[in-house]
This record gives C-alpha cells, structure tokens and sequence, in this order.
C-alpha cells in the first residue's frame, strides 16, 4: 500500500512556471501510468504556455480563480471545476485569485515531455 501525506512532500518549481508537490508519482512512488501533484499560482501568476506529447492532464480547482488557455480559447476557471487537457494541446493557467488545484497527468508528468514554442 502506498500512502503520501501531502505535508512531507516538498514543493518546487516546473518548467511551465508553477509551483507543484508530487502527491504520488516516479520521484516518490512506483507509479506506473499515472501521476497526481497539487499545483499552485499566485494572483497575477501564470504558467508559460506549452504542451505535453505524450501526458494527458486533468486539472481540478481546489481554490482561487483563473483563466485557462487551451489551443487559443480562454475560459474563466472556479473551484470544482475539471479541465481535460488533451496531449499535444497548447495550454496555460493564470491567476485571477490565488489558484491551488489538482493536476493528474497519464503516462506520469516528465520536465522532458514539456513543450514550449
């Protein structure tokens, strides 16, 4: 069984410019097709726009507000809201308020498999 208390998992930063704790995933698991971290902005952050080839995404808004860029459209994102973002999908996430979300990447999140222009 393989537990991991979000509280002994240190944060860093990832090459799109948001601040993750790997929640389970290769770095502290033997995940094997999927990966969960806990993401966050601060009002007025963004992630660098990007892709992934091979991951697909799933965000889940814990708090805060934003605006999510898919392929050249913008929505306004809340708490409970669920973003699939597909692979080979331009995307960024800005902070209108303070964002903490959920991402779920399958095959697990790499640095290596983000794309930027």
């Amino acid at each position: 069984m393989e537990i991991r208390n979000r509280s002994r998992q240190l944060p860093f930063t990832t090459r799109d410019g948001s601040t993750i704790r790997s929640l389970l995933d290769l770095s502290n698991a033997p995940v094997v097709n999927q990966s969960l971290a806990e993401a966050s902005l601060p009002a007025g952050g963004e992630t660098e726009r990007h892709y992934h080839k091979l991951s697909e995404e799933i965000y889940f808004l814990l708090e805060g507000v934003g605006e999510m860029e898919m392929n050249g459209e913008t929505r306004e994102v809340n708490p409970g809201d669920a973003i699939l973002i597909p692979p080979g999908a331009w995307h960024r996430i800005r902070a209108i308020e303070p964002l903490l979300f959920l991402c779920c990447c399958s095959p697990p999140y790499a640095h290596d498999d983000t794309y930027f222009a």
